[in-house]
């Protein structure tokens, strides 16, 4: 009785281990097909998601679980909703730069309107100042016209006579030669260039400035001193430009000081390095408020109670230096003057050159 019970216990529990090792093998092959290789697929495709691959979608298959068919199909909606909401971003960042171009070139447009508006501002300022400078040389060449006309007129040329009549023509061709030269030097400035950057020497600009507002400070009576004595002055620069900027700053200067011998505005250019070239524009006049220099550079900010201006001379320079990347530094108190520096980087390869 005791081996029998024996035995049907033994084949009792083989038969019971038998049955949990098929429930076992039954359970892990419905783990693999049914949970582990849908996870597997969904956990791919959030790799390919996180990798930036948005056109990915996970394979949902009618066999796979219900919860797990719910996952992999809110996680397709979401990549199409992602997908679409990336495409729209696009198309509104290519609009944006477009539209940023656009106003770019607007803005282009509207700056260099500007300066002309500023350039024919400055040509006013400076029209009635070369009519007297033109109306000289024009009554000398008339005058010695005249008196060329009455030698020839005469019956004997003698020797001295040809003599005289050669000194009134060269005077008459240099007076001529005068004209021409103001006129050349305006229509220069006046003309619209496009602003392109070449390599030039910056104290052949600041002559010819010079030569442009000289008659202004002689018909105001102030006194101009000229000192272009930097040793390097090779930049690379649009010289037009330069003009326009030294001009705003020479009739402010201008219009600071008071008539007199006393009064006198410097001009004048200089090294503080081997690297940089250094324009001032000084005068003694009277001078600018602190809480004015902040907004000096401002567009339509003027203290001036004539018209004389609409206020864009120096908002203009100030743009026209950012164009050159040079600096501007201001010195000035009230009653004791003003001095305006521009501050270029010179041309490396062209100043090696020059040495």
């Amino acid at each position: 009785l005791d081996q029998a019970l024996s035995r049907i216990l033994y084949e009792y529990f083989g038969l019971i281990i038998f049955l949990l090792s098929v429930l076992m093998g039954l359970l892990l092959y419905f783990v693999q097909r049914r949970i582990n290789q849908p996870l597997k697929r969904i956990v791919e495709a959030s790799r390919a998601v996180a990798a930036g691959n948005l056109s990915v979608r996970v394979n949902v298959k009618p066999t796979d679980l219900r919860d797990i068919h719910h996952v992999g199909y809110a996680l397709n909606t979401m990549l199409e909703s992602i997908n679409a909401s990336n495409l729209e971003l696009h198309e509104w960042s290519n609009e944006l730069e477009n539209k940023v171009r656009v106003k770019s070139e607007d803005m282009a447009r509207t700056q260099n309107e500007i300066y002309q508006i500023e350039r024919l501002a400055s040509l006013g300022r400076l029209s009635s100042s070369v009519a007297h400078e033109i109306n000289n040389p024009l009554a000398g060449v008339l005058t010695y016209a005249k008196l060329v006309s009455r030698i020839l007129q005469q019956p004997e040329l003698t020797d001295e006579k040809k003599t005289a009549i050669l000194k009134h023509l060269d005077m008459i061709q240099s007076e001529t030669q005068r004209c021409g030269n103001i006129v050349k030097g305006l229509l220069n400035f006046s003309r619209n260039r496009n602003p392109e950057f070449d390599d030039l020497h910056l104290n052949d600009i600041l002559h010819e400035t010079a030569d442009l507002i000289q008659h202004s400070f002689q018909i105001s009576d102030v006194r101009l001193f000229t000192d272009f004595s930097a040793s390097w002055d090779a930049v690379k620069a649009n010289g037009n430009q330069i003009i326009q900027a030294c001009l705003a700053v020479l009739t402010n200067a201008l219009e600071a000081v008071t008539s007199g011998a006393d009064n006198v505005v410097t001009y004048r250019s200089y090294n503080p390095d081997t690297s940089h070239i250094t324009i001032e524009i000084k005068d003694n006049g009277i001078g600018i408020s602190p809480e004015d220099q902040e907004h000096m550079f401002e567009p339509f900010f003027s203290r001036k109670k004539e018209m004389s201006g609409i206020g864009l001379g120096l908002a203009v320079t100030y743009g026209i230096l950012e164009q050159h990347q040079a600096k501007v530094a201001v010195d000035s108190k009230p009653g004791a003057g003003t001095s305006i520096k521009f501050i270029f980087e010179l041309n490396t390869q062209e100043t090696d050159h020059g040495e």
